[in-house]
């Protein structure tokens, strides 16, 4: 990041939402006890997860990829009244971790966290969802989108994070990068799919937003 982007991103932060305690705690554990911290949603793009669940106002939302729970909590905000998520992730290391904070929230009896792997999980998890959230392994999205898709009805949301990959889907492919190549491959299928409106927003890592005809 540079100077400018520094100074605009702190810009944004200053003028939007604030985290509540819970998820600036979350928010700061995760990126100083984690190798990978910086894949938490974190403040502002917990900030859109919220206002777009807040908009739609969705009796139930599916997530793949729970991480620690941040997501999740920003989710579940704008749930419907007995509305209820369902949020899937199979790193059992951190399981600990999400749990705890989920459960500290009092939105813990909304959320259903479940260990596993999706692929096999998703099958026998029936819809619908008006909104999905996909945040698992790059390397299946599309297989994601496809097991998600007849679980969301016409007029609801499919949102996939990660979709400009720190700009790799601009760069030449490398050889073995299959990571990378699976959301190019994504990101086209997507963008011919007569089935949904589609665009990106350059949030952060980037996060498309879909929405089902």
């Amino acid at each position: 990041m540079n100077e400018f982007e520094r100074l605009m991103d702190a810009y944004d932060l200053a003028h939007s939402e604030p985290e509540t305690p819970l998820l600036a705690e979350l928010n700061h554990e995760a990126n100083m006890r984690l190798l990978h911290g910086r894949m938490v949603s974190g403040h502002l793009q917990g900030r859109l997860l919220s206002a777009i669940s807040h908009m739609i106002r969705p009796k139930r939302i599916l997530e793949l990829g729970t991480y620690v729970g941040y997501s999740a909590l920003c989710l579940a905000e704008g749930l419907a009244e007995g509305g209820r998520l369902v949020t899937i992730d199979r790193d059992d290391e951190i399981e600990d971790m999400a749990r705890d904070y989920i459960g500290r929230s009092p939105l813990a009896a909304r959320i259903d966290f479940r260990v596993g792997d999706a692929l096999k999980l998703l099958p026998a998890i029936e819809g619908p969802f008006e909104l999905v959230f996909i945040d698992a392994d790059k390397r299946e999205y599309q297989a994601y989108y496809d097991l998600v898709f007849d679980k969301v009805p016409s007029g609801g949301f499919i949102l996939a994070d990660n979709t400009l990959w720190d700009g790799k889907v601009l760069a030449p492919l490398q050889r073995g990068d299959r990571q990378t190549a699976a959301l190019l491959a994504f990101n086209d299928f997507v963008a011919a799919d007569s089935r949904v409106e589609k665009f990106i927003l350059p949030l952060r890592d980037g996060i498309t937003i879909i929405r089902k005809k």
